[in-house]
């Protein structure tokens, strides 16, 4: 691991919170926390954390920094003005845990890299539960002995650390794990209208097919747990978010010279949802939004 005595982590959202719980827990360092919102700060601040109050206070008292933002535009926020690239030293590292842009991610570690930092991609996956319980699985973009020094820390919050190759490989597989994801619920959405409509109970379908070849993790949580009761909260993964990380996809083929059909097809699905009224609700809400449900 490497050797520190002070994290820092902004961003305390609905993963961002229970990711800084873990390492304030687990980590064995002191840990000081920034975000906008005054509730999750005030929850660390209870449990052990340390509060700054803006993001060049985070990088001015850490030596390794865990950004949990929403997206793209979220990481340029804090990294442009008098935020990660005006206060950054040498040897400091940046792990960003969220999905974002393969080639803002690159411009960014090549930005610090210059300045004698580092930038490590290190998006998570797995449910809100997974985060509080430190079971994600987690992607990371990192030279090898860069990985081997914070593999230790991201196993505070996740049971399934993966070195997917350098800089934005990261990034890279987790993308396309979404992308993966957002076809496998829509199929599941229209497995379990057309079921509904010929006379078939959703919840036995879903158990059914759990059973055999289509079975996936996807139809155990996506598929039982939200789309067949109508389960779709907000303050989960939005179908705004969806959207968001499956435009990182279209980006990556794009770039590779690659037409990606099924990719664009579900971004029209989660579209007409957003525009349905449903975008800050959970995406498996695109079942609610085939005709006949």
């Amino acid at each position: 691991m490497l050797q520190t005595n002070n994290l820092g982590f902004i961003g305390l959202g609905v993963m961002g919170e229970p990711i800084c719980r873990n390492l304030v827990k687990k980590s064995g360092a002191a840990v000081i926390a920034f975000d906008l919102s005054p509730e999750p700060v005030a929850r660390l601040r209870a449990e052990g954390a340390d509060v700054a109050g803006s993001v060049a206070e985070v990088v001015d008292k850490s030596e390794i920094v865990f950004l949990c933002l929403p997206s793209a535009k979220h990481v340029r926020s804090v990294f442009e003005g008098d935020g990660i690239l005006k206060n950054i030293r040498a040897k400091q590292v940046v792990v960003d845990l969220g999905t974002s842009s393969v080639k803002q991610t690159r411009d960014f570690a090549h930005r610090l890299q210059a300045r004698g930092a580092s930038w490590v991609d290190a998006p998570i996956a797995r449910t809100r539960q997974a985060a509080q319980d430190g079971t994600l699985s987690v992607m990371v973009g990192a030279a090898p002995e860069l990985f081997a020094a914070i593999e230790p820390l991201i196993r505070c919050f996740a049971t399934d650390v993966t070195s997917c190759g350098d800089v934005g490989a990261g990034q890279v597989t987790k993308i396309l794990n979404n992308m993966v994801l957002f076809q496998t619920v829509n199929a599941l959405a229209e497995a379990v209208a057309v079921a509904e409509r010929s006379g078939v109970d959703p919840a036995l379908l879903l158990d059914t097919l759990s059973k055999g070849s289509a079975d996936s993790f996807a139809l155990r949580n996506h598929g039982i747990k939200a789309i067949v009761p109508g389960n779709f909260p907000e303050r989960a993964f939005s179908t705004e978010y969806a959207l968001k990380d499956l435009s990182y996809a279209l980006e990556l083929a794009d770039d590779a010279g690659i037409k990606i059909r099924g990719a664009e097809l579900i971004g029209k699905v989660l579209q007409e949802a957003i525009d349905a009224g449903s975008g800050e609700a959970y995406f498996p809400v695109i079942a609610k939004h085939i005709e006949g449900r």
